[in-house]
């Protein structure tokens, strides 16, 4: 988890008071305007005295694929996992579509369209393939055919039906991403987050983790990144927010993050270029 932040400051204490219950739509005149999007608006975590982030507040559009960055400890691990709903937020809202969900679990999120894939190997290792990705559509279509029909298509689209019947222990990282993606569409998700889609692949699954991000971006799907390795990330991304000590020090397309001083002197360093 994330390290240390400074305390949050009384104008971002003041912000975070307006709250709506969970579930709740948020109108014109709310904190988030009309229209869709995965939006996050003054967000705050702590644990215990030590502040995590604290107003933060950033935006994703469907079609669109952006990153959050920043530096150890500036709380984007944190901020990631209070979007995805694996911990909760002790302030601000998440705003799905319109409604806020920074209230709901993980499950409920992920039925209005929040699909999520951590860095950890997520497919169950003693099912195959097509196992992997049947046992999500079971829950989300009662039609035992068009479970079928599903599932055909999406081994097909992600060229991994002659894998269909190999254990998921067996997958090569590229393998294994495309079909934790391709579970993740089961559940036909509006937004996806990635965790760390770059940790520990070789080159080849990174040129093919690549190709499937701009697949998912072409498919309409909202695509939210973080990860370590900033070149891969901004390569592929439209626009990053990044980090520091808790809140967004600056957002932007990827050639405005690099031109940016303050970016430079807090987090890519002087010598950072591109491609």
């Amino acid at each position: 988890m994330d390290g240390s932040a400074p305390s949050s400051s009384p104008d971002a204490e003041r912000g975070l008071k307006a709250r709506t219950t969970p579930g709740q739509t948020i109108g014109a005149s709310g904190t988030a305007s009309a229209g869709g999007g995965l939006r996050v608006v003054g967000l705050r975590k702590a644990y215990k005295r030590n502040v995590v982030i604290r107003d933060v507040s950033l935006d994703l559009k469907r079609g669109e694929v952006v990153a959050l960055l920043g530096p150890n400890g500036s709380g984007k691990t944190t901020c990631f996992y209070c979007i995805a709903g694996l911990v909760p937020p002790q302030g601000g809202q998440v705003i799905l579509d319109g409604r806020d969900v920074a209230g709901l679990p993980m499950y409920r999120r992920a039925r209005l369209g929040i699909g999520y894939l951590p860095q950890e190997m997520s497919i169950f290792r003693g099912l195959t393939v097509a196992q992997n990705i049947m046992a999500i559509l079971e829950i989300t279509l009662s039609d035992r055919h068009a479970r079928r029909d599903r599932l055909e298509t999406l081994l097909a689209e992600f060229s991994i039906g002659h894998l269909r019947d190999a254990p998921a222990m067996a997958l090569s990282g590229g393998e294994r991403r495309r079909a934790e993606i391709a579970r993740c569409l089961a559940s036909d998700p509006k937004y996806v987050l990635l965790d760390e889609p770059f940790a520990g692949v070789d080159p080849i699954a990174v040129r093919e983790i690549r190709e499937l991000v701009a697949d998912l971006k072409t498919r309409g799907l909202g695509v939210l990144i973080t990860d370590h390795n900033v070149r891969e990330t901004l390569e592929i991304v439209d626009r990053a927010f990044i980090l520091h000590d808790g809140v967004v020090l600056m957002s932007g397309t990827p050639d405005e993050v690099v031109a940016n001083e303050d970016v430079r002197r807090v987090y890519l360093g002087d010598s950072f270029r591109m491609g």
